[in-house]
């Protein structure tokens, strides 16, 4: 009788995909090997998948060239654009008076007076230590030309 029940209850449980059946060993077991699902030694199979990778290497790089063509071009019309309208293009002022703002801050902070306001804004501490990073990268220059002559 335990016999009887034994044997319905594992037919049940394998139908149903819980049980650890013979079958599904062998299943599982070739599952886990690929080259072996795929018909193919493991040197064969391994060779195979490094086929593969250089294939979609030289896919990725042919759709990079495209990309980058697509770009220029695109840039090239961009150009064209801009030079048949010339001066026609229409800019909106808070964008221009932005430009114009930093143009003029940029050529103050470039001119000799502006360089001063800038030092006078430091403190001693952080002049004293530019100064010693300049006279020490002067001192090296002069060793190595000292060294070369």
């Amino acid at each position: 009788m335990s016999f009887l029940l034994k044997s319905m209850v594992s037919s049940q449980v394998k139908n149903l995909g819980l049980g650890g059946g013979e079958e599904e060993k062998k299943d599982n077991g070739a599952a886990a090997d690929p080259a072996a699902a795929a018909g193919m030694t493991r040197e064969e199979y391994e060779e195979y998948q490094k086929q593969v990778v250089e294939e979609n290497c030289h896919g990725i790089k042919y759709l990079q060239i495209l990309y980058a063509e697509n770009l220029k071009k695109k840039s090239e019309q961009d150009e064209n654009a801009i030079q048949m309208a010339g001066d026609d293009v229409d800019i909106p002022e808070e964008l221009r008076k932005m430009v114009d703002d930093d143009t003029v801050e940029e050529e103050e902070k470039d001119s000799i007076l502006g360089q001063i306001q800038n030092i006078q804004n430091m403190d001693m501490d952080t002049i004293k230590e530019k100064a010693q990073a300049t006279f020490s990268e002067m001192k090296e220059a002069a060793e190595q030309k000292c060294t070369v002559m």
